[in-house]
């Protein structure tokens, strides 16, 4: 039997990155994200190199007639999903008090409130055959208190934890991944050039999806990606805030 993942955010970055790997490890794939185009030449590249079935779903996720579209599709039990990656994501770049409130909502929807959405979609079937895996992309910076992405993304860790705790007897997994920075589109639309970076902060994108499926396949509910950042998640509790704060060390350790 072909397993089956759905995965937000597949178009570029982290999200196509995923899809390619979870292909070359056989499962059939749902690409969701907003670029219809990108997608379908994506989906194009994994039916060629890894002879897989794949289904593209154009959607908004901000939008609720498109979430729900996308909820329907882990819904349906006729054709299940067996793995859920929550990888759609976005971040304000501007400092809190001079963001845009509509672009703050937008971001906490996406990243807070479409992983519950999606998690509640698809927990039913996965229960009821006794099965399952969930990964949320979250951030290192979900530890840090440094901002509004950051209270964003600590939100998916606690809930994160509470879904693994609560239905990890069901057969089912569910993990945060926690990444640093990553050299992808997500940081060149905030208008963080590699170079504002030192080199040793970027991590590999295949390195943190292989690490992120590994501890999902594991079925370990948490995971700091790289070990760069695993040695310095340790310390972070030890920092105190305005230190933090002030370095702006919060905008930095993103995904």
């Amino acid at each position: 039997m072909q397993l089956r993942a759905l995965v937000t955010g597949a178009s570029a970055g982290l999200g196509a990155e995923f899809t390619r790997q979870l292909a070359a490890d056989g499962l059939a794939l749902v690409l969701v994200a907003r670029d219809a185009e990108r997608l379908e030449r994506l989906a194009a590249e994994l039916r060629s190199a890894r002879a897989v079935e794949v289904e593209v779903l154009p959607a908004d996720l901000t939008e609720p007639a498109d979430l729900e579209r996308v909820a329907a599709r882990l819904a349906d039990a006729a054709h299940p999903i067996d793995v859920l990656i929550n990888n759609a994501g976005f971040a304000v770049a501007d400092p809190f008090h001079a963001s845009a409130i509509d672009e703050e909502r937008r971001m906490h929807e996406l990243l807070s409130w479409v992983p519950l959405r999606l998690a509640h979609a698809a927990l039913p079937g996965m229960r009821e055959r006794g099965r399952g895996g969930i990964l949320n992309v979250a951030s290192l910076a979900g530890r840090l208190p440094s901002g509004s992405y950051a209270a964003a993304k600590s939100q998916v860790i606690t809930l994160s934890r509470a879904l693994h705790a609560r239905y990890h007897r069901d057969g089912i997994t569910v993990t945060a991944l926690l990444p640093g920075f990553v050299p992808t589109e997500f940081h060149e639309r905030m208008g963080v050039e590699p170079t504002s970076v030192p080199r040793a902060g970027w991590a590999d994108a295949s390195t943190v999806v292989s690490e992120g499926l590994r501890a999902l396949r594991k079925r370990r509910g948490i995971v700091v990606s790289d070990w760069r950042y695993r040695l310095a998640a340790p310390i972070i509790p030890l920092v105190p805030d305005r230190i933090i704060a002030g370095f702006g060390l919060g905008r930095r350790i993103e995904r």
